[in-house]
């Protein structure tokens, strides 16, 4: 029974196995190939698929007589190899709004790079639907944050290197930049922005700091060491931020207004949560964070729908904050 013509290998599968076979040492040829693979390829079929390999993918191939098949004259090349279904074009072009977190940043321009490297490995011959263009899916997110050009490189080499910086740094209630001098722990995003995790010289003690704030950053010939004892896990909150109060670490219990029960019991919240319904409809969530002014926050977001049972200290908390907004209404 012959096959649909959908289910027919697409012509990159045909050259991707014709490359192998060469790379293994099997002298390849349209006869051998076929008993190999099953194809019913025709010589002429298998010679345009040579040209291919040797013309778009810049492949070293000559025919060896003797052995009556094909073989690379450089035995380190090999055949950038990238095959994408419809599906998989659609993820890409869907995902692709996400490196807007990216900007401001080299990785931004080492991503997009990436993508166009997958896109010169693919052959002249593709052609992609335009519907398969993902314009349809949009991503809302914070407003991205400006960084000063050398900073990240700076930052990222410094904390590969383990290298002390020094930089002006302005705090988010200052006028005036100070001078700072800094070891770099760990680089975090959070929400599109960016911070630097590590030891303050001046503070001598564990700070993080906003890299948009920071300027004239520079690395230094000085070392250091990372402690032994140091958790990264002590100081932020993957899930709910990176401003540690320093007060160590709180279980937060939290109900929620039965008219929002499906919005809150459809979401992941927090690592290791306890998440059930109450009775009346209200739910019930309750997880340790060490991030008391982050969780108020985003407990104030949900306007007053949100109650907090405990612990005290995010009660006065939130308390505090309510307070300030209608001081102001």
């Amino acid at each position: 029974m012959a096959k649909n013509k959908h289910e027919s290998p697409h012509i990159l599968s045909y050259i991707m196995e014709i490359d192998k076979a060469i790379r293994n040492g099997e002298f390849p040829n349209a006869s051998s190939m076929n008993k190999k693979m099953g194809w019913t390829i025709s010589r002429s079929t298998f010679l345009r698929y040579m040209d291919i390999l040797r013309d778009t993918y810049k492949a070293p191939v000559e025919f060896d007589f003797k052995r009556n098949g094909y073989f690379y004259t450089d035995k380190t090349y090999f055949m950038p190899q990238v095959m994408l279904t419809e599906g998989e074009l659609l993820t890409l072009s869907t995902i692709l709004p996400l490196l807007d977190q990216y900007k401001n940043t080299p990785l931004e321009g080492a991503y997009r790079g990436l993508m166009q490297k997958m896109i010169e490995m693919l052959p002249d011959s593709i052609s992609v639907d335009s519907s398969l263009i993902n314009n349809e899916v949009h991503f809302i997110s914070n407003p991205i944050t400006r960084l000063e050009e050398g900073v990240f490189e700076n930052v990222l080499r410094a904390t590969k290197l383990h290298r002390t910086l020094t930089f002006e740094y302005k705090t988010a209630t200052a006028i005036d930049y100070e001078k700072r001098e800094f070891d770099p722990y760990h680089v975090i995003c959070q929400k599109e922005s960016w911070y630097l995790l590590g030891f303050s010289h001046s503070s001598e003690a564990i700070r993080i700091y906003a890299m948009p704030r920071i300027r004239k950053c520079r690395i230094t010939e000085k070392q250091f060491s990372i402690p032994k004892d140091f958790k990264i896990e002590n100081h932020i909150d993957p899930e709910m931020g990176v401003w540690n109060s320093s007060a160590g670490t709180f279980t937060v219990e939290i109900e929620f207004e039965s008219r929002i029960k499906t919005f809150v019991s459809e979401r992941n919240w927090h690592t290791g949560q306890v998440l059930r319904e109450n009775a009346d409809g209200s739910v019930y969530l309750s997880f340790k964070t060490n991030q008391l002014e982050q969780t108020s926050a985003w407990i104030l977001s949900f306007a007053g729908m949100a109650k907090v049972l405990n612990p005290p200290e995010l009660k006065k908390e939130v308390a505090k904050a309510a307070r300030k907004i209608l001081k102001g209404y």
